[in-house]
């Protein structure tokens, strides 16, 4: 069962009984946005990354990565070979997109799709929570979800035809990202003193890319809905293409911090995976999203993840005890603790 499109409850809602299910009755911890500071703006320059001189600069920006990565668990990159005008083409056709009718978006719908197809493990296709329990809490957000590597895995009835441009545009920027996550890879394991392509090989042949397009509309009463609720993510990294509009927190010491908008990065967070190749190592960063009651908010998210059939495990080799249990389909834990708001890892810890 699938809640209604939020888009269209947005429109029409008009009192809280409408919003029932979407709200946390005394509010969420730090619901005044007001109260919550800005997060230390951790941007990490990739030229800088991929130079191959030896220089007191270069070596402070790899000294920049690692505190991202072992304080943080997410940082912004900028000089990613990735245009301006190019980034705003992926928002626009994002845009477009949820600007559609309803019923030219239902085309693509996961809930049509897996009625068609009996496909009821398939995630792809436009929609927003699928509801677990009788008490879920939904989030303020419709999405699109599409796979878009391995190509041969890319399932085509999904890809909107319309706006024209949105599958060239999409395609481009799949390629693209891919490239920035393999290097951030390497980065990573550098930063770290490690062999630079120890993570890259857990990856085996097949690097899985899921594209989100999340589209969260003003909510009247945004000091009770959250428009993603508290999670890390279950992939490797994750790299977020903002809007202008604020809403991304992230969880630091059990305080939120706002992350800022830069419009020309991508931000990074790290995700479970990487924490359990890395041994604790790195941080997989918690974060949530929250509304507001004046604009839309629309972004793009790529979650760059291993095979899904390979198994992980920590793959340090030292004095330090492994602190993860080795896990196959580890995006299953994920899905079963998330409506709870658990964190998978959690259960995987010796």
């Amino acid at each position: 069962m699938e809640a209604n499109s939020v888009q269209e409850i947005a429109k029409i809602c008009n009192n809280k009984e409408t919003l029932e299910k979407f709200m946390y009755k005394n509010g969420y911890p730090e619901s005044k946005t007001e109260c919550v500071p800005l997060m230390e703006n951790v941007i990490i320059d990739l030229s800088l990354l991929s130079s191959s001189s030896s220089s007191l600069q270069v070596d402070q920006e790899f000294s920049k990565l690692r505190s991202a990565l072992t304080q943080w668990g997410c940082f912004q990159v900028i000089n990613h070979g990735m245009t301006n005008e190019f980034l705003d083409k992926v928002r626009e056709v994002t845009k477009q997109f949820f600007a559609l009718p309803l019923e030219e978006k239902q085309n693509y719908s996961r809930e049509m799709k897996q009625k068609d197809e009996k496909a009821i493990n398939d995630w792809d296709g436009y929609g927003n929570d699928p509801v677990v329990y009788q008490h879920q809490t939904l989030d303020w957000m419709d999405r699109l979800l599409l796979t878009v590597n391995p190509e041969h895995q890319r399932k085509l009835q999904f890809w909107p035809r319309n706006p024209l441009p949105f599958r060239e545009i999409i395609d481009e920027y799949a390629l693209k990202v891919r490239t920035i996550f393999e290097f951030l890879l390497k980065a990573t394991a550098r930063s770290l003193n490690l062999e630079e392509n120890c993570f890259l090989k857990e990856h085996g042949d097949l690097v899985t890319i899921f594209a989100r397009f999340n589209y969260y509309p003003p909510c009247p009463i945004p000091e009770n809905v959250l428009g993603q609720k508290p999670h890390s993510d279950t992939g490797t990294m994750t790299l977020l293409l903002q809007d202008e509009v604020e809403g991304l927190q992230v969880l630091k010491d059990n305080q939120w911090f706002r992350v800022p908008v830069v419009p020309q990065a991508i931000f990074v967070n790290i995700a479970d995976r990487l924490e359990i190749m890395s041994n604790g190592m790195v941080k997989s960063a918690v974060h949530r999203v929250v509304t507001n009651s004046e604009r839309e908010r629309i972004t793009v998210v790529m979650f760059c993840s291993p095979d899904y059939e390979r198994e992980i495990g920590p793959i340090i080799t030292d004095d330090k005890p492994p602190m993860y249990k080795k896990v196959v389909h580890y995006e299953n834990l994920f899905f079963e603790n998330y409506q709870f708001g658990k964190r998978a890892l959690d259960t995987i810890r010796f």
